[in-house]
């Protein structure tokens, strides 16, 4: 929110711009009207995620435009063999990771399967859908310490949540990962490296309103 403050006051657009932050876990309708919204990995936390995307819609003024970060590419850290454990490492933690999402997404209240085809998603929400990019993030090796810690935040967060998941082997390895007396762990290791894209869809409310 800051860097869009910050960016508004540069272009003399300051007067223009109101945000507001707000964390989501159910209906979407506390947002009030809004021009623009900003949907980062939200939706898929909610049961029904069509009609998620039609709360969020109710919130557009006509002329408004949602923006939804959904999928991607999840991030690569680890070469397929980094001489400890078994190779490819990096590959069983993403299917434990989408096997683990899964049963997140059979949880929720309300879930209900769709196909994730997101521009198709905003077009039967009544939007007009304006497009698709991705984002990338590169980092190669040798990462910078700041790079190191978020990786060992992030292998921490992923071992509590599919460590009982692997194998004892794989365990051990993730294990291994996070020692941060060792060279083999992530804050030492000089090929760990960080690739990922975070993939955004745009679509845009008519000004005649919402369109089925």
């Amino acid at each position: 929110m800051e860097q869009v403050r910050s960016r508004a006051a540069a272009q003399g657009m300051a007067d223009r711009i109101v945000t507001q932050l707000k964390y989501f876990h159910g209906e979407f309708a506390a947002l009030g009207s809004a021009d623009l919204i900003w949907s980062r990995n939200g939706v898929h936390r909610v049961g029904d995620q069509q009609a998620a995307l039609r709360s969020l819609v109710a919130c557009l003024r006509p002329g408004g435009l949602l923006a939804v970060a959904e999928s991607g590419l999840p991030p690569r850290f680890l070469p397929r063999d980094i001489g400890v454990g078994r190779p490819g490492l990096q590959a069983r933690l993403d299917a434990a990771a989408e096997d683990a999402f899964g049963e997140m997404r059979d949880q929720l209240p309300g879930s209900a399967a769709t196909v994730e085809d997101w521009p198709a998603m905003l077009a039967r929400a009544g939007l007009i859908p304006s497009g698709t990019r991705s984002f990338f993030t590169d980092l190669p090796s040798p990462l910078g310490m700041s790079a190191r810690e978020y990786l060992h935040m992030r292998l921490t967060r992923l071992r509590d949540r599919i460590g009982d998941r692997l194998d004892p082997e794989d365990r051990a390895t993730l294990e291994r990962l996070l020692d941060s007396d060792t060279s083999a762990g992530i804050l030492g290791r000089p090929d760990a490296f960080y690739l990922t894209a975070d993939t955004v869809h745009t679509a845009r409310l008519c000004r005649g309103g919402v369109q089925y």
